[in-house]
């Protein structure tokens, strides 16, 4: 297999992450594309429902892992006492082409910003910091942003190929 590639999307809280790694994701599967994705949550998933027996395996059970199998998917819990790194997690738990990855912010890979200036006045990038190399774009609704590297504006209309060609580009690849 091929080298799979890896870019995150970040941003601050409400800023459209999730809107944008399903939008880059559907596009490269449109492209075929084999396309994973893991999300960084602050809170736990719920592990199904109370009373089901997933809940019961993982919950009462305390395993471990859980391994739930249903037609046309399945779906892991596991139990960890720290959180993985992202490459780490790829590596472990998904065979992809490319893999959109929603925050480790501090994660060394490379990155996409989503920046709305309704929820927050400035965007994570500074230009300043080190880690700004890792920064390939940033889009956002906010008009006067001019930043030295590639800024995409929702308003506009043929902003998601174009990203998704970047993206494609710029992304970090572990060796296959």
């Amino acid at each position: 297999m091929a080298a799979t590639r890896l870019i995150s999307v970040v941003g601050k809280k409400d800023a459209g992450k999730t809107t944008l790694v399903v939008a880059l994701a559907s596009e490269f599967a449109r492209r075929g594309k084999r396309v994973a994705t893991i999300k960084h949550g602050t809170h736990p998933a719920q592990v199904d429902t109370p009373g089901t027996d997933t809940y019961r395996h993982y919950m009462e059970g305390m395993a471990a892992q859980v391994l739930m199998e249903f037609p046309g998917g399945r779906v892991m819990f596991e139990r960890v006492d720290e959180e993985g790194d992202p490459i780490a997690l790829v590596k472990r738990y998904l065979s992809a082409e490319i893999v959109m990855i929603e925050g480790f912010t501090k994660a060394p890979l490379p990155k996409i910003e989503v920046h709305r200036s309704a929820a927050h006045e400035q965007p994570l990038y500074d230009a300043a910091r080190p880690e700004a190399r890792l920064w390939q774009a940033i889009v956002t609704d906010d008009e006067r942003l001019r930043l030295s590297i590639p800024v995409f504006r929702f308003s506009d209309t043929s902003w998601l190929p174009t990203l998704a060609n970047l993206a494609w580009e710029c992304a970090h690849q572990l060796a296959g």
